[in-house]
C-alpha cells in the first residue's frame, strides 16, 4: 500500500468527511448532469444554483465566489452577490465542491473531487492541485471529549527564493 493509500484507508477509518472523493466527474458537466448532481446532494436545482455549478464546472479549477459571480454574469445569467456566496456555502457543506481557505480574506472552492493536495503561491495569489504528495503519516491528535475529526486539507504555501 502507498503512503496516499495508507491516508485514504485512515481518514476514512477515522471518520473524515470526504463526499467528494466518491463522484466521478467528466469535465465540463453537462446541464443535466450537474441537475443530476444536485439532486444527489438532495440541493434543489434551482435556475442561479445550476448556472453557478455549469460555471465551476467547467473543468477542475479553483475559483473564488468573486471570480465565480464574474464569470457567471459575464455567460449573461442574471446572479447575485449574495446568491453567489450562499450557493457556494451550500455546495460546501453538502460536499459538492471543497472550501480550501487560504487565510481569513482568501478561500477558494475547489470543484475537482480526486484526492489531491493544494500549492498555493503567496506570490501570485494561484492555487494549484498537486498528487501522490508522500505525506508523512501524523498520528491522531488527542481530541476533547465528544468531539471528532471530520475534515483535513493540506495545503503547501510556497514563495519565489
Amino acid at each position: 500500500m502507498t503512503k496516499v493509500q495508507v491516508c485514504r484507508f485512515f481518514f476514512k477509518w477515522i471518520g473524515y468527511n470526504l463526499p467528494m472523493n466518491t463522484l466521478n466527474i467528466t469535465f465540463p458537466l453537462e446541464r443535466s448532469e450537474i441537475v443530476s448532481m444536485l439532486q444527489h446532494f438532495k440541493i434543489s436545482p434551482t435556475r442561479q444554483r445550476v448556472e453557478i455549478a455549469e460555471f465551476l464546472f467547467q473543468r477542475p479549477q479553483h475559483l473564488s465566489a468573486e471570480k465565480i459571480l464574474d464569470g457567471v454574469t459575464r455567460d449573461g445569467n442574471r446572479v447575485s452577490r449574495a446568491t453567489v456566496y450562499n450557493t457556494m456555502g451550500l455546495f460546501s457543506n453538502k460536499g459538492v465542491v471543497r472550501e480550501v481557505l487560504i487565510d481569513r480574506e482568501r478561500v477558494f472552492y475547489d470543484s475537482n473531487p480526486k484526492v489531491h493536495q493544494h500549492l498555493y503561491n503567496v506570490d501570485t495569489g494561484e492555487l494549484i492541485d498537486i498528487y501522490d504528495v508522500e505525506v508523512e503519516m501524523v498520528v491522531e491528535p488527542e481530541l476533547p471529549e465528544g468531539l471528532k475529526i471530520i475534515d483535513t486539507d493540506i495545503v503547501y504555501k510556497v514563495t519565489s527564493k
